[in-house]
C-alpha cells in the first residue's frame, strides 16, 4: 500500500516514490516467473488529479524459468512500464457507463500496487519463452539437447512396407565369408 495523503488532493500536485519491494507470490506465468520474495525496484510518479490519482511508473525485477524448447534454465530481467488513475473513494463514476468492476480506487487516500505490478509484469512476459531466439530445441527420438550438439542425427527409420527389400540389399552389401 503506498500513501498518496502528502499530495492533499491538490490536482497538479505530484510525487515522485522510488521503492523497493518483495515480490508477491506467482507473479508472472508458469514457465518464467519473478521468484516470490526477490526484490522489485519500483519509480513512480503520483500526480494528483480532480478525479483521484495518476500513477506512473516503472518496475524492474529478475526472472527465472526455464526455455519452452530446450527446457534450459533461463535468468533475465524484465522491465515494465505501467499508467493507471485511482480514482477517490468519494468520486463515483458516471452513471451508467458500466466500468464500476473495472476501476481502481483508493481505500483511504491508500492505493495497492500489486494487481497493477501483477498486470503490466505478466503481460510483458513473452508467452513461450526461449533461451536463445533460435533455439533448436530437444531432439524427437531422444531428448538430447540440440544446441550442444548441431551435427545430432539418427539413421532413417525404415518404412515397414519396404522393410523386407532393406534386409535384400544389407545382404548384397555384406562381404561373403570365405570358406576353409
Amino acid at each position: 500500500m503506498l500513501d498518496t495523503r502528502e499530495l492533499g488532493r491538490r490536482p497538479g500536485s505530484q510525487r515522485e516514490v522510488t521503492r523497493q519491494v518483495e515480490a508477491p507470490p506467482e507473479l508472472g506465468i508458469e514457465v518464467l516467473h519473478v521468484p516470490e520474495g526477490s526484490p522489485v525496484e519500483i519509480d513512480l510518479r503520483l500526480e494528483a488529479v480532480m478525479e483521484g490519482v495518476l500513477v506512473t511508473g516503472t518496475a524492474t525485477a529478475a526472472l527465472e524459468g526455464e526455455c519452452v524448447r530446450c527446457l534450459e534454465a533461463i535468468d533475465d530481467d524484465v522491465e515494465v512500464t505501467f499508467q493507471e488513475l485511482y480514482l477517490y473513494d468519494d468520486h463515483a463514476p458516471a452513471d451508467g457507463d458500466g466500468q464500476e468492476d473495472e476501476v481502481n480506487r483508493l481505500e483511504d487516500d491508500l492505493l495497492d500496487l500489486e494487481p497493477l505490478l501483477r498486470d503490466a509484469v505478466v503481460l510483458a512476459l513473452p508467452f513461450q519463452p526461449l533461451c536463445e531466439d533460435d533455439c533448436p530445441g530437444l531432439c524427437t527420438e531422444c531428448g538430447a539437447r540440440l544446441a550442444d550438439d548441431p551435427d545430432h542425427a539418427h539413421e532413417a527409420p525404415i518404412d515397414p512396407r519396404w522393410a523386407g527389400l532393406a534386409a535384400l540389399t544389407q545382404d548384397q552389401h555384406e562381404p561373403e565369408q570365405q570358406q576353409d
